[in-house]
């Protein structure tokens, strides 16, 4: 056992603990200090599980072949750069991006149809409800039997996961808006498409943006499982279950964190734009007040 490593990273651990409970107790006047210090204060938590990980599996000897030490991940990271940068283009840059814009993009317009006609949505919402319960482990095998091996198979699991959270969301979205306002428009004789674009969308911003965020995490988790069941010899599923195999853990969870940065800087993208449109929504003034 390593016991000044263990103590070491207790050390920093308290250290850190105490500075994020001094950090978030201030109330800043000046604005930018107070972004900084919200900023700071999960950048230092992150940093502290980091050095607390390091430093337990040190001191107590964790073989690397069940939990790899921070420190040898970033190594197999900065090594592997060119090996993971392919693997990223795969299965980010084509199938997840790919799927997601067909599959959100197609909800979207399904939604649409289905506000226009009650037939549809009586019959296509329950079996929409139904279909997004098919676990995409059984589903991507199929999909790979159908479209092949490369990443359209994958785009098509990713269209599965993503159609159906923003197809539910944008209807629930179009009916948010209050009988009263609708009442409003249709005195100033408004159209379908007008009471569409001018009150029913905006006050579904918020609906379909959920299903974006929602989106932006399951196509990146489909797209991984589904690379699992046939693909390339590139892909982040095909490089963690080939690395798994081989017992190099650490290689595994190099391609884990690069996935991990990866749907979050993607999650935060939609977030970004979701305050940027959604400006006057009360959650969002809430949130910068």
């Amino acid at each position: 056992m390593n016991l000044p490593a263990l103590a070491g990273a207790i050390l920093f651990w308290l250290i850190a603990w105490a500075l994020n409970e001094w950090l978030v107790r201030q109330h800043f006047t000046n604005r930018t200090l107070g972004n900084a210090a919200r900023f700071a204060v999960p950048l230092l938590f992150g940093v502290t599980i980091l050095v607390l990980w390091e430093g337990i599996v040190r001191g107590f000897g964790v073989p690397s072949v069940l939990l790899p030490a921070p420190s040898m991940i970033w190594a197999r990271l900065v090594n592997s750069v060119p090996t993971l940068a392919a693997d990223f283009r795969q299965t980010f840059l084509k199938s997840v991006l790919t799927g997601y814009a067909l599959g959100c993009g197609l909800g979207f317009l399904v939604a649409i149809l289905i506000d226009r006609s009650p037939f549809l949505q009586k019959g296509l919402l329950p079996l929409g409800n139904f279909v997004s319960a098919l676990p995409v482990i059984g589903v991507a095998p199929i999909m790979v039997m159908w479209f092949g091996f490369d990443w359209q198979s994958k785009v098509a699991v990713v269209v599965i996961m993503t159609f159906f959270p923003m197809l539910v969301n944008t209807v629930s979205g179009l009916a948010a808006a209050s009988h009263m306002e609708r009442d409003l428009m249709r005195t100033y004789a408004a159209s379908w498409w007008q009471t569409l674009v001018k009150l029913r969308l905006p006050a579904a911003w918020p609906f379909i943006f959920n299903a974006l965020k929602i989106n932006s995490t399951l196509a990146l988790i489909g797209a991984i499982v589904a690379e699992f069941f046939g693909t390339p010899i590139v892909g982040m599923g095909f490089r963690i279950s080939t690395e798994v195999g081989r017992m190099n853990v650490d290689m595994v969870w190099a391609e884990i964190a690069v996935a991990a940065v990866a749907g979050s800087a993607f999650y935060g993208m939609v977030a970004l734009v979701e305050r940027a449109v959604t400006f006057w929504h009360p959650s969002i003034r809430i949130g910068r007040g």
